[in-house]
């Protein structure tokens, strides 16, 4: 199968353009750009008063951090890139037909929230340069285990979906007791059977200036977390008025926080505001 025919039709080449046959390819040298984002351990986090202090001013200060010891096998992580990458290899047909009564989603052409109609409608200067799958976590066992490579991928969610989990209680635990919050109550802010997972490629654009991987926005959620692909600087944040590159560092997480993570602290804490691709 030529490679393009995974595309959606808009991202195909036309006749005088090139394209570059590997997008996952990094567009640029990952050590070309300072990295300034803030680190928390997470082994460390709920015995070290120092380490959750940190926690709270890169919440305050950035709504974003980066993630170390997160405890996520790198093995796990590397086969659901694999993965990732044979699912955008199949035509963009199949891709459609694949997750037409699946819970997995397929969409291109704008976010995953958007209504395609709605972002094609306004021009081709207003599309996102992406495509995507859309998972609920929730709704893994709904999976066609006749398809032999959703039924990979679902192994391999179910068990990456523990270790996010996981992630996510315990940094928000932590949120919530430098807030001052009460336990109980905002444990009810936080449901594992809301968690999506979402997976995103950036085709090759041979005109940069036309269209963006995605466009500046918050997320809507309470934490979103992030696994870069090794080597690739596409996501970039805004602070203090200045966008700033976040470097994809092997082995680590971002984690961004959202518009509830922001409405819950009473704006203690902020949204990041990013772009992609």
């Amino acid at each position: 199968m030529n490679n393009l025919d995974s595309y959606p039709p808009p991202f195909r080449p036309q006749n005088n353009q090139t394209h570059n046959p590997d997008p996952y390819n990094p567009s640029s040298d990952p050590n070309e750009y300072p990295d300034p984002v803030p680190i928390i351990d997470l082994r460390c986090l709920k015995r070290n008063p120092d380490e959750q202090k940190k926690l709270e001013e890169a919440c305050k200060d950035w709504g974003l951090f980066r993630l170390a010891n997160h405890d996520i096998p790198l093995n796990l992580l590397n086969q659901l890139q694999d993965l990732a990458r044979d699912l955008f290899s199949i035509s963009f047909e199949s891709k459609q037909a694949l997750t037409s009564d699946s819970p997995v989603s397929y969409f291109w052409g704008t976010a995953a929230l958007t209504p395609k109609g709605t972002a094609l409608a306004r021009g081709p200067q207003s599309i996102n340069w992406l495509e995507g799958f859309n998972i609920p976590l929730s709704q893994l066992s709904g999976f066609d285990h006749q398809v032999p490579l959703l039924d990979s991928f679902r192994v391999l969610l179910e068990e990456y979906g523990n270790h996010l989990s996981r992630i996510a209680r315990t940094l928000y635990e932590t949120m919530a007791k430098n807030l001052d919050l009460d336990p109980e109550t905002s444990k009810s802010f936080l449901s594992e059977e809301t968690g999506i997972f979402r997976v995103y490629r950036y085709p090759a654009n041979p005109n940069a200036d036309a269209a963006l991987g995605m466009e500046v926005h918050t997320d809507s959620s309470v934490l979103s977390i992030l696994h870069q692909n090794d080597g690739v600087n596409g996501l970039e944040v805004l602070r203090d008025d200045q966008w700033q590159t976040v470097k994809s560092i092997p082995n680590s997480l971002i984690v961004n926080l959202g518009d509830m993570m922001q409405a819950i602290s009473d704006d203690t804490f902020k949204s990041v505001k990013q772009s992609e691709g």
